[in-house]
């Protein structure tokens, strides 16, 4: 992308702040919606930058009718577990599904007790997912262990099917990632409340697994046996470029706080012309999502519907959260685990540099930098993410070493396990 091209998105994320600000009539919201919609859709797709869209030669009727095709045909997020529902300490309802593992044989298949002890209780793998996303989003990890582990996914607050924060809707209170972690702890409370548990996060959800033990630290020593963070950071955020030169980076870290405030106000009008400019939508959240070429066009759909999903509001009230993230002295926490580190090197959005950061915190930990993959690399190359998981919970004694995790196939490309 050009200087000239970041410093064309800058000036136009600026020309809807100037338009916001300068009237509240539906009209002038109309006039900025489309303007603003660059800023919406970047951060959506989990960047604070705009972008500029690559010239699109096929019809806009015909894009219309691919998107639908694969909405009805896209096998991706259709998995579902027994649910469940845990409240949050101000109240929000958190939902979240169990797939658990049937013993072999029902009852009489168990192995017997010997002197008196109660057979282990099993390890859990708790799943938490990354900002304007849901717990689909772990969809290839979850297709994989289905039978092998028990595990628990979960939506965060605002997010998917949870309800919406209930300080921040009834109170206007800042949402935090503190916050998060005790939803975290809410989750797990309520789902697993007893035996070990292996956290695994992706991007906001492995920043929600550090305040967790930042504010829980003997639960985290005396029940988690190993994580793994996917994509994630500890903290200075504030710092990522998102890939733009420093003018434009610049320009847009000045407006786009303004932007997002005065958008969350007007979320009606703001969600039409988000819907008006999909095409838009589709050509930026795929250059933040993803840094292969040829990603299955179903798994960018599949992408796409998760991050629309998310309302405009929720978008400007978690964004703050993180460029005031920082749990660096939280990841001590996790040196005596098995720990796995995990990002793609085309990140845009939480660079692999972030996840070496962590590695070099955690110097038992195993960092895994996977080529041509970007933000959901999970979604991207879901063989090596489950490859690679699926040996951390060999390590952690969560599934034996002679289990079969399958690896649900590449969606993209030339990334390999191992």
């Amino acid at each position: 992308m050009s200087e000239s091209s970041a410093e064309a998105v800058a000036d136009a994320a600026s020309a809807a702040v100037a338009v916001v600000s300068a009237t509240g009539a539906a009209g002038g919201w109309r006039r900025a919606t489309g303007i603003a919609g660059a800023a919406i859709g970047v951060i959506a797709a989990g960047a604070a930058a705009g972008v500029a869209i690559e010239r699109m030669t096929v019809g806009r009727g015909m894009r219309a009718k691919a998107r639908l095709a694969l909405d009805s045909a896209g096998p991706y997020g259709g998995l579902r577990g027994t649910p469940g529902k845990a409240i949050a300490d101000d109240g929000t309802e958190l939902y979240y599904e169990v797939d658990d593992v049937e013993p072999q044989g029902g009852p009489a298949g168990r192995r017997r007790r010997l002197f008196g002890r109660k057979a282990p209780l099993p390890v859990t793998v708790v799943f938490s997912h990354g900002y304007c996303l849901t717990q689909d989003s772990w969809h290839f990890q979850r297709a994989a262990l289905r039978g092998v582990v028990r595990t628990v996914h979960w939506d965060q607050r605002s997010h998917g099917r949870s309800a919406r924060g209930a300080d921040q809707l009834r109170d206007g209170v800042p949402l935090t990632i503190d916050q998060l972690g005790r939803d975290l702890r809410a989750v797990i409370d309520a789902a697993v409340p007893e035996g070990p548990i292996v956290l695994v996060g992706h991007s906001m959800g492995g920043m929600t697994m550090m305040a967790l033990a930042a504010q829980y630290p003997e639960f985290l020593s005396e029940r988690v046996v190993a994580t793994a963070f996917v994509g994630t950071s500890s903290g200075r955020l504030g710092e990522v470029n998102f890939g733009l030169p420093v003018a434009g980076v610049n320009a847009v870290r000045r407006v786009l706080p303004g932007v997002l405030k005065a958008l969350g106000q007007q979320a009606a009008l703001v969600e039409k012309g988000r819907r008006a400019t999909a095409d838009l939508f589709g050509g930026i959240i795929k250059r933040y999502s993803f840094a292969s070429k040829d990603v299955d066009p179903a798994v960018a759909r599949f992408a796409e519907r998760m991050i629309e999903g998310t309302p405009i509001d929720v978008v400007a009230e978690f964004y703050p959260a993180f460029t005031e993230h920082d749990k660096i002295e939280a990841l001590g926490l996790f040196t005596a685990m098995p720990v796995l580190v995990l990002a793609g090197i085309g990140d845009l959005v939480t660079p692999s540099e972030h996840s070496e950061a962590i590695a070099d915190l955690l110097p038992e930990a195993e960092l895994v930098l996977v080529p041509d993959a970007g933000h959901l690399v999970m979604l991207e190359h879901p063989e090596v993410v489950t490859d690679r998981l699926a040996d951390l919970l060999t390590r952690a004694g969560a599934v034996p070493a002679g289990a079969t995790v399958g690896g649900y196939g590449s969606t993209s490309g030339t990334a390999q396990p191992g």
